[in-house]
């Protein structure tokens, strides 16, 4: 040891600081000569770290053994991160305490995708601020944050809304863009993005190369945005200016391909697009895509697969995976899986040509969730509500019934009560969807540490229903959950005002300090105008049927007379004349008939029985008493009450 000191002293004075690789050249001679040299082993484990050679550095530190890697466990866990090793990386880094250590653990955290434990440890680094640059902070902080929200953990977020600070660099101006973009803020995303490429250009310290590699993902999320919104010619002329080939990250890369073709106004040969999507995705490591992004991709290449009429092929090899899958799950890739494959069976048809295939599937997989939704939205699209609403009920039953913890986590997840709440609030069943959200809410109040992405939401949902009910347990429960929500964060607006709507009586000032004043909100409210405009209607539900007491206005307006054809007018009509009142009866009905013969006199006799006689006069009919005809009848033999029986007749 004390024979290898002189020459690692000498070793750094004829070296500059900047020059690593004559660095490195010195440190191996000087392990030619004594190979256990542990001060010039770490020496040339930081110059190959200078030198971006992950993989050597790597190396470095197993050839030199515990002794090394215990001196620079630092120096090895970063090593390890940008070797594409996060979880031994993150192990290493975890167990230090030096600042340097959370640093390096955070990233590892990042990559692996473990973002709720980054944020930890970026919340912890700055609450504690030392030398190191706050902005490099808030760049790594608004990254995880995005993170955070792409994979549905947006509770998580403490940030929502981008401040002035995330508007002065090009960074924290891209990573505040994904935030939106993964809420759903398409239009505060591309204004983001805009201001990021803005930033970007105008940097000085940048060579026009480096700019270009930033340049780069910014544009790539453009096209996204852009696609998204519905501009398919700007997001298409986009996509054609980007030179696509130079990005270095093969992910991002592969992204970008992928988002051009998307984004293309007319569609591509499907052939050529589903040789493009379906790359195999471990050949980007260690720049592997994140697992939202994979799942995404994965969905193209079925997409891709049903527009090439591959739907054998895609039936049988989504029913493999499907089949090593518990079917009661909440994983997005799983039941977009039982989608692909729903859709595959009715070779991509919709309505009620699609339920005749999928439905048989519904008995092989009662439980599948993402197969009962597809189902349930085809019978939506079809108009029949109730059997909707029948399917869910059933589906709800049964895992209910089971009484399985993970499976009533199933039952009562967010997106499918709010599926449930929503069809019973299109058929007006407002008792039905106060009791789903009582029973909902009810489920997660137990399970206060354990609940899933959207459970404070659906918490705000059903205290909101349950304050206008009419019965007591739900308002109780209403003012419990809007309690117990301000008690979680005293900032939350939503909550405050729930919670003095559910019990006035009890209201905080800290409650009542954090809500707009009433002048303020009635402020712009012209009270007369409203008292003239009369009480608003409710607008009816679309395809309900509007139904009224009222009776239809009579019609002012004199009708038209019709014109008739003359085809159909009779050769001595005369508009002049009034038409005879007896046209449409039959001649021996009309007071002008006059019957011939004696037989028709006899025969109008009998027909006029029991008519008052008549004047004789021109245009009448001269009266026939029916007794006088009954009478003579009689006197031949012939009596009215009895009948002949004739040859061979029956009675």
């Amino acid at each position: 040891m004390s024979s290898s000191v002189p020459s690692l002293a000498n070793l750094l004075k004829q070296t500059d600081i900047e020059d690593h690789e004559e660095v490195l050249r010195a440190a191996d001679a000087t392990l030619k000569q004594s190979k256990g040299d542990l001060d010039t082993q770490h020496v040339k484990v930081i110059a190959l770290l200078k030198l971006d050679s992950y993989e050597d550095a790597v190396k470095a530190l197993e050839s030199g053994g515990a002794k090394l890697k215990d001196r620079a466990r630092l120096e090895h866990a970063y090593a390890l991160y940008k070797a594409g090793k996060p979880v031994e990386a993150a192990e290493i880094a975890r167990e230090g305490s030096e600042r340097g250590f959370q640093h390096v653990e955070a990233q590892a955290r990042y990559r692996t995708e473990d973002f709720k434990k980054a944020a930890e440890l970026y919340q912890q680094l700055a609450s504690r601020p030392e030398d190191d640059a706050e902005a490099d902070l808030r760049i790594n902080t608004g990254a995880v944050d995005a993170q955070l929200e792409w994979s549905g953990l947006g509770e998580l977020v403490r940030k929502k809304k981008p401040g002035r600070e995330d508007l002065e660099a090009f960074e924290t101006a891209y990573n505040a863009a994904c935030g939106c973009i993964a809420r759903g803020e398409l239009g505060q995303g591309e204004v983001l993005l805009k201001r990021a490429r803005d930033l970007c250009n105008v940097l000085e310290d940048l060579s026009e190369e480096e700019k270009q590699a930033e340049l780069l993902p910014i544009s790539v999320q453009q096209v996204y945005v852009l696609a998204r919104l519905g501009r398919q010619d700007e997001a298409e002329s986009l996509a054609r200016g980007l030179d696509v080939r130079s990005v270095p990250d093969a992910s991002t890369r592969h992204i970008a391909q992928v988002n051009g073709v998307a984004a293309s106004a007319t569609p591509s040969n499907p052939f050529l697009a589903q040789r493009l999507v379906t790359k195999d995705l471990q050949t980007l490591n260690p720049d592997h895509p994140f697992h939202f992004q994979s799942s995404i991709l994965n969905q193209d290449r079925y997409a891709t697969d049903l527009q090439a009429l591959k739907f054998g092929g895609t039936a049988d090899s989504t029913a493999t995976l499907i089949s090593k899958q518990n079917l009661s799950n909440l994983e997005p890739f799983h039941n977009s899986l039982s989608v692909v494959n729903a859709a595959a069976h009715a070779r991509c048809q919709t309505g009620k040509e699609a339920l005749k295939h999928i439905l048989p599937l519904l008995e092989k997989r009662p439980t599948d969730v993402g197969l009962i939704l597809i189902i349930v939205q085809l019978y939506v699209l079809t108009g029949n509500h109730a059997s909707a609403i029948k399917l869910l009920e059933g589906f709800s039953n049964r895992l209910e019934q089971s009484g399985s913890a993970a499976e009533l986590d199933v039952r009562f997840a967010p997106g499918l009560v709010g599926a449930m709440v929503s069809l019973y609030r299109s058929q007006g069943r407002r008792g039905h969807e106060q009791s789903e959200l009582a029973k909902a809410a009810t489920h997660w109040r137990r399970k206060s540490k354990e609940r899933p992405a959207g459970a404070v939401q659906l918490l705000k949902a059903a205290g909101g229903v349950l304050v206008e009910s009419s019965e007591a347990e739900h308002q109780n429960l209403a003012s419990e959950i809007f309690t117990e929500l301000h008690n979680q964060d005293s900032d939350d607006r939503y909550a405050a005002a729930g919670s003095i709507a559910a019990s006035p009586n009890t209201a905080s000032p800290t409650q009542t300090a954090s809500l707009t004043p009433i002048n303020r909100l009635v402020a712009g409210i012209d009270v007369e105008a409203l008292e003239n405009a009369g009480i608003a209607q409710p607008v009816p539900i679309s395809g309900a049927a509007v139904t009224t007491r009222k009776r239809p206005a009579e019609e002012t307006k004199p009708k038209k007379a019709k014109k008739i054809r003359k085809s159909r007018i009779p050769k001595e009509y005369d508009p002049n004349k009034a038409p005879e009142a007896e046209r449409w009866l039959p001649l021996r009905d009309r007071s002008t008939y006059r019957p011939k013969g004696k037989k028709g006199k006899a025969r109008a006799n009998l027909l006029s029985q029991g008519a008052a006689p008549a004047g004789d006069s021109d245009g009448s009919r001269p009266g026939t008493p029916g007794g006088e005809v009954v009478k003579a009848k009689q006197q031949q033999g012939g009596g009215a009450g009895k009948k002949k029986k004739g040859k061979g007749g029956k009675w």
